[in-house]
């Protein structure tokens, strides 16, 4: 794997640096973060995104609070309520507290999160792509890749470890609107990486199944309910839906830290962003002055379109 690192922690300096990945693919540059104010920020803007490098992020926003004096508790709110949906950053910071409150150290504790989830990335690779057969087509929406979590991605660590076995396959991405990730972030890094890759846009993914061109879709997910309703990128019900009437199988991969064993479909915030994000494409506008959008970043797939959920543990199968 080409060395593509989403999230460096600079011991030297004690400040984090994130690809800020607003400005891919045109540029590979890098957002530096020296409190825990700036990864609010980044988390908030996109800077970084993806469920598990979110948790990553504000788990080394928590260790800039501690080297500073800063208050903890006001940072763990600050950070807590930068994004709704996606559980890994809930997870995270309350394992950052946990630590905290028995003595131990946040930037420590931290670096653990990090290497555990480049570890996890790299497990759900290895488990998934046993699920791809040589010479598949797959494909996958949004971006579940290294940029989304601290190596590999989810998705596309299955993906990745498939190439990596010398499996010849070929990727389509979804555009993924309105921020388009699909386009600018999946295509870049697998690109990057050498791994075929072509975009389509969303509203292309069932005419393409209905002529057989896709074999299997792989996605991510942000939050993952205990009665395995997934929640992921806008656009990924549709997804499932088409999947399940071209008998193609539809398939998430995530760590089980995106699981929450709480929470019902009920009581999960699904965020709303601004309007801007769909009214202008890299600040053009593309809509009447006036006219008002929906710009949900989140839907619901329930357990019965998902065929299998893969973990760095196992192969969950919702409907056995």
């Amino acid at each position: 794997m080409k060395d593509l690192r989403p999230i460096i922690w600079d011991d030297e300096n004690n400040q984090l640096i994130l690809i800020d990945q607003r400005k891919l693919p045109h540029k590979l540059e890098y957002f530096t973060c020296k409190t825990y104010e700036d990864v609010a920020y980044t988390i908030k803007d996109m800077v970084v995104r993806g469920a598990p490098a979110i948790g990553v992020s504000a788990a080394y926003g928590m260790a800039l609070a501690e080297i500073h004096g800063a208050d903890i508790e006001k940072a763990y709110k600050t950070l807590k309520n930068t994004r709704p949906t996606a559980v890994n950053l809930f997870w995270a910071l309350n394992r950052i507290m946990d630590a905290y409150d028995k003595g131990k150290s946040i930037l420590e504790e931290a670096k653990k999160i990090h290497e555990e989830d480049i570890e996890t990335c790299r497990k759900i690779g290895e488990i998934g792509e046993k699920l791809i057969d040589d010479g598949d087509t797959i494909l996958t929406h949004c971006n579940a890749g290294a940029l989304a979590c601290s190596a590999y991605g989810t998705a596309l660590s299955v993906i990745r470890f498939a190439f990596y076995n010398n499996k010849k396959i070929q990727v389509i991405a979804d555009e993924t609107r309105p921020r388009l990730q699909g386009a600018k972030l999946t295509a870049f890094e697998l690109s990057y990486e050498g791994i075929p890759v072509k975009v389509i846009p969303d509203n292309m993914a069932g005419y393409l199944m209905s002529k057989g061109m896709i074999d299997k879709i792989i996605v991510g997910a942000d939050r993952i309910l205990s009665d395995y309703h997934v929640f992921n990128k806008i656009g990924t019900y549709s997804l499932a839906v088409l999947a399940k009437h071209h008998n193609v199988p539809f398939y998430v991969a995530a760590p089980y830290s995106t699981f929450d064993f709480e929470s019902g479909v009920e009581d999960v915030v699904v965020e709303e962003r601004g309007e801007e994000e769909v009214t202008y494409i890299d600040g053009v506008r593309i809509i009447p002055e006036g006219v008002g959008v929906y710009n949900y970043a989140f839907d619901c797939t329930p357990p019965e379109l998902v065929t299998a959920i893969i973990t760095e543990k196992d192969i969950i199968y919702p409907n056995e």
